[in-house]
């Protein structure tokens, strides 16, 4: 239980980012649509994303967080603390380094990254400017994942759960303030960096009321940060496939006016309940199983990658039903208004639908991954990933190309992106019971079943409802809105209701969210 009141604390704080996140998303889609400088504003936003993706919170994280939470546990916090020193400064010097080898390069990055943007030599100049200005966001990004990763080892999971409200924060203040300036992408842009060094400064004054003060040495490769970065070559891909496969998607898309923001958009949407779920499951799994590993054996850990299993599916299996229920009402309800109009809805609503099929994957992903970091294995990841990410570029071209001439390219692309998730999930399932660190127990064979027939009473429900009030969802702003939370609100008492008849969850679970404040 005590992975689900971590996780509780982690998904609490992510909810909390994400819903602003969304108002964020709703005033951007009011100002910007899906026009050309969105487009812009959306690849560049993307870039320093992908590399934080990779090197701070993929990579990086997968190697850092399991040595550090050994050496705290074989030799105490100092030695502990002393190896995140020696990584920082090689981080740092790193990050910074591409950083400006990635500014500089721009011009001829940009051609690679968004080809469509070519055609419109004003479009792409804005691009390579507004790519210029968001990627400083990447290095402090790197500063932050690894005072996270010591914060998460020593069970304090809320500053760093807490800190991406920073980021929305920050964008929410630059769209208020951007009619004055008369220039919203680059307000956005430059807010974005801002945000970046914000979020670092949250995490810095919660480590030293943790009582980490760590200094900055000169870099060195000592042992220590070589095994790191032997860890994190394999763990570049492995840990970040999804923003790979995401961001071959964005690349495609700038090939057809609209795709990149609708795919944009309807990502924002279905990476709400990944974060609330995979990625809170993956935080806390991480550190934990490694804990577990180091002081009660194999048995601990699997025990507790069961849990993590069954407590994914438990809030996935909802998610994925709503998402693909009522895309549509989710779509028209967050964004349609201003410049975002009812075929971008329709056309998002598309793109949500096909990104939520794989959204299980997505997530189930995010909890095995641990399982092999943990134990120091980054290269069976590696393998799952690199397949799953060739299987995601020769869909998406395919796919891309079948349906961009009827104008549904957005569509091949997100359809890709959530079939190749099924791969690379399947393939790290079937290596790990090949090597019997999987092993489902009576628990986890005997809840997820009644999960599914709880969430498919759900939908049944969410279909009825939205038919009933079609004329709220079809109505002005507020009228749309306020259908969407009626929807929530039955989904959720219907598939809680009928989970607690069915026995796919019990008192005791619910106990442990209410107990998330004390646990925090």
């Amino acid at each position: 239980m005590a992975i689900f009141r971590a996780m509780a604390t982690v998904g609490g704080w992510t909810a909390g980012s994400r819903l602003l996140g969304f108002l964020r998303d709703i005033l951007i889609a009011r100002v910007l649509g899906t026009g050309p400088s969105a487009d812009a504003f959306f690849v560049a936003f993307r870039l320093p994303n992908l590399f934080r993706a990779l090197l701070a919170e993929g990579a990086f994280n997968a190697s850092f967080v399991p040595l550090f939470a050994r050496r705290l546990e074989a030799a105490g916090l100092a030695a502990a603390v002393l190896f995140a020193e020696q990584a920082m400064a090689v981080l740092l010097v790193a990050s910074l380094a591409l950083t400006l080898l990635a500014m500089a390069s721009m011009p001829w990055l940009m051609h690679l990254l968004a080809p469509g943007f070519g055609d419109d030599p004003a479009q792409y100049a804005l691009a390579v400017e507004l790519a210029r200005v968001t990627f400083p966001y990447l290095v402090f990004m790197c500063l932050t994942a690894l005072f996270a990763g010591m914060l998460n080892s020593l069970r304090r999971y809320t500053a760093a759960a807490a800190a991406p409200t920073v980021l929305n924060v920050v964008m929410i203040g630059g769209l208020v303030v951007a009619p004055w300036v008369g220039d919203t992408p680059r307000v956005l842009s430059w807010s974005v960096t801002l945000a970046g060094l914000g979020q670092f400064l949250v995490l810095l004054l919660a480590a030293r009321r943790a009582g980490i003060r760590p200094r900055l040495p000169r870099p060195r490769l000592t042992p220590p940060v070589r095994r790191l970065l032997t860890l994190m070559g394999p763990g570049l891909i492995a840990a970040g496939a999804m923003q790979l496969n995401l961001f071959v998607g964005t690349m495609i898309a700038t090939l057809q006016e609209g795709a990149a923001s609708i795919l944009y958009y309807a990502d924002r949407v279905y990476q709400l309940p990944l974060a609330l779920f995979g990625i809170a499951l993956s935080v806390v799994l991480l550190p934990e199983l490694t804990r577990r590993l180091q002081s009660d054996g194999e048995v601990a850990a699997r025990e507790g990658l069961n849990r993590g299993l069954e407590y994914a599916a438990l809030l996935t299996l909802p998610a994925t039903v709503a998402l693909m229920t009522i895309p549509l009402p989710i779509a028209r309800a967050l964004f349609e208004r201003g410049a975002y109009t009812s075929e971008d809805s329709v056309a998002t609503a598309l793109a949500l639908f096909a990104y939520a099929a794989g959204l299980p994957a997505f997530v189930l992903t995010k909890v095995l991954q641990p399982a092999f970091f943990a134990r120091e294995d980054t290269v069976t990841p590696l393998k799952a990933a690199l397949t799953g990410v060739a299987c995601n570029l020769g869909l998406a071209i395919l796919l891309f190309l079948l349906l961009r001439d009827r104008g549904y390219g957005f569509l091949g692309l997100a359809s890709a992106t959530a079939l190749s998730a099924w791969v690379t999930c399947g393939l790290l399932a079937w290596k790990l019971r090949r090597r019997g660190l999987l092993v489902a127990d009576t628990r986890l064979l005997t809840r997820v079943p009644r999960q599914l027939a709880a969430a498919i009473a759900m939908g049944l429900s969410l279909w009825g409802g939205a038919q009933l009030i079609a004329g709220w969802l079809e109505g002005p702003s507020l009228g749309r809105f306020l259908g969407l939370a009626l929807l929530v609100l039955l989904g959720g008492v219907v598939y809680f209701g009928a989970a607690w008849l069915l026995g796919a969850v019990k008192r005791a679970d619910l106990g442990q969210l209410r107990r998330r404040k004390r646990t925090a």
